[in-house]
């Protein structure tokens, strides 16, 4: 299983706004895209997603720009990446959103190993807060930046 950019940008985008605003501080698209190497008309297309879904709010104006809205540790992984990808089953059969119907679900052996995988995913994504992720590059950009003076 492989997420796609939209999944893989939207976090590091969720991430930077987080990062760089505030209550008060809108962050731009520009900066963001700068600062996480992505097209603006690609990012663009995510936030309007992001926005959609309640999990960013936007200002318009000269201060205008993007902001989380709610506190990161309220938002998880898997809140962005399944607003941008949609579900993360590995197959229909186990998608509850998808109106598939399987004439073997009773018997089949595979789909439990499916099941097993979407429920671990699932958990995984759904563990991680953009908080943990604040936290977490805490940790590692205090260690790359350490100083000692002989």
């Amino acid at each position: 299983m492989r997420l796609s950019t939209k999944g893989r940008y939207g976090v590091k985008a969720m991430f930077d706004l987080a990062l760089n605003s505030s209550s008060e501080k809108t962050v731009t698209l520009r900066s963001i895209a700068e600062r996480q190497g992505i097209s603006e008309p690609y990012l663009e297309q995510l936030m309007s997603g992001l926005r959609k879904a309640g999990l960013i709010k936007s200002v318009r104006g000269a201060q205008g720009g993007y902001m989380l809205s709610s506190s990161p540790e309220k938002i998880t992984v898997g809140d962005v990446i399944r607003t941008l990808e949609g579900s993360m089953a590995p197959t229909e059969c186990v998608d509850e959103s998808a109106n598939f119907e399987c004439n073997e679900a009773s018997c089949c052996v595979t789909r439990m190993v499916w099941q097993k995988i979407k429920k671990s995913v699932d958990e995984v994504i759904d563990a991680i807060t953009i908080q943990d992720m604040l936290e977490q590059y805490k940790k590692l950009s205090g260690k790359e930046f350490d100083m000692y003076y002989i």
